[in-house]
């Protein structure tokens, strides 16, 4: 039977789990539920601590934007568990834990699986979101990626990719998680069957007065020759051309994209803007900045790789004790603003002021769980977007 399906039909579903079994841990891998029997049987049930942390982060980054926290409380909520960590949107490096879970183990330790699955995909895609804002140098930048991820996960997909700064959403589910309007153009396939000027005249005619026209001008024809098309079809009512242009017709992108700018402004149609989508990272976008005033990216963001946190014991009935490779005992995260140093340093051996400037220091890591209950509101989608630009802004200047 398919994960989500109902025992009592032959129709198949979506290969989908649902919330209540993932709180429950049915999606554990199966170790953990023989370590569970394992200490049930010894009468074993120990109060530990745990960090999730990373030891480095995909294509050798020197920092990623934390996210997934709010599923995390989710997953973690309702049980004796005290759990601490940094704010979702912030800056995390190697070494740094992100969170910490303190309680009995049983009370947490099938939940592993889930834990490090919310993060880990949702700190990549934000992570890499972050990065393309940044290479955008202040144009906003779309995320168009989930048709290239499960339906089920686009969501958090969108989300993850929101708060990492991107300024919209191109899915329904996604924008209204996010508190946000969705953002999108025109499709390739309306245009195939309406033709170019029909398909702009009926999309300026339908879509709602708030939505700013965009047309598509690269189905058929010339960029050029297509953007001019479209500004002389809808006149002032255009705010931007979109170029959606395929790698196998690229040829010198930045070039096409400068004659379209020169043709459109010597026509009069200086204040229709260019908008950029199709194969684009945060390595092609800074070539196209000076003639592009926004993007769609997709599959770069959503598909961002992973961050491979792992959840390591550190603390058991008081005890420092870790395994091998691992540094034991609870630990503290400092961060100094006025040199931008930060480091891990033992609880018990707090670091107060930076060593490298003699500043003072704070840190970033808060409660959110004590005895499974939240001490402190969730910040919202847009408060959370707010802290990774500026803490992504600040941690890019860094030499």
């Amino acid at each position: 039977m398919n994960a989500g399906a109902d025992e009592h039909s032959d129709r198949p579903d979506f290969h989908v789990v649902p919330a209540e079994r993932i709180r429950r841990g049915d999606v554990t891998d199966v170790y953990f539920l023989r370590g569970k029997a394992a200490l049930e049987w010894d009468g074993a049930d120990p109060v530990v601590s745990a960090e999730v942390r990373t030891t480095s982060l995909p294509n050798g980054s020197p920092w990623g934007i934390f996210a997934g926290l709010e599923e995390a409380v989710a997953l973690l909520c309702d049980r004796d568990l005290a759990v601490e960590g940094l704010p979702e949107g912030s800056v995390f490096f190697p070494e740094d834990p992100v969170m910490t879970v303190s309680g009995r183990y049983l009370e947490f330790g099938v939940l592993e699986t889930a834990l490090l699955g919310v993060v880990s995909q949702a700190s990549g895609v934000a992570t890499r979101a972050a990065r393309c804002v940044l290479a955008a140098d202040g144009r906003p930048v779309y995320s168009f990626g989930a048709r290239r991820m499960h339906p089920a996960i686009s969501p958090m997909i969108e989300r993850a990719a929101y708060i990492g700064g991107c300024a919209g959403v191109s899915t329904m589910t996604g924008a209204e998680l996010v508190g946000i309007e969705p953002t999108g153009t025109m499709a390739h396939a309306t245009i195939l069957m309406l033709g170019e000027e029909r398909a702009w005249r009926a999309f300026d005619a339908t879509a709602d007065p708030k939505v700013l026209r965009v047309a598509l001008v690269d189905t058929f024809r010339d960029e050029r020759f297509g953007a001019i098309a479209a500004a002389e079809v809808l006149g002032d009512r255009l705010s931007a051309v979109r170029l959606d242009t395929p790698a196998s017709r690229r040829g010198d992108f930045p070039a096409i994209l400068r004659e379209v700018r020169w043709e459109l402004d010597a026509r009069g149609f200086t204040g229709v803007k260019i908008f950029v989508s199709g194969g684009l990272d945060d390595a092609t976008v800074p070539a196209l900045n000076p003639y592009a005033d926004a993007y769609g990216v997709g599959t770069w963001i959503a598909g961002g790789p992973v961050v491979d946190f792992s959840l390591d014991l550190v603390e058991i009935d008081g005890e420092a004790r870790s395994k091998r490779g691992k540094l034991s005992g609870r630990k503290d995260l400092w961060r100094c603003s006025a040199c931008s140093s930060h480091g891990v340093a033992r609880r018990d051996a707090p670091v107060t002021v930076c060593p490298t400037c003699g500043a003072g220091v704070t840190t970033p890591v808060v409660p959110w769980l004590e005895g499974g209950k939240l001490v402190r509101p969730l910040p919202s989608p847009s408060d959370v977007r707010a802290l990774a630009l500026r803490e992504a802004k600040t941690a890019a200047s860094r030499p």
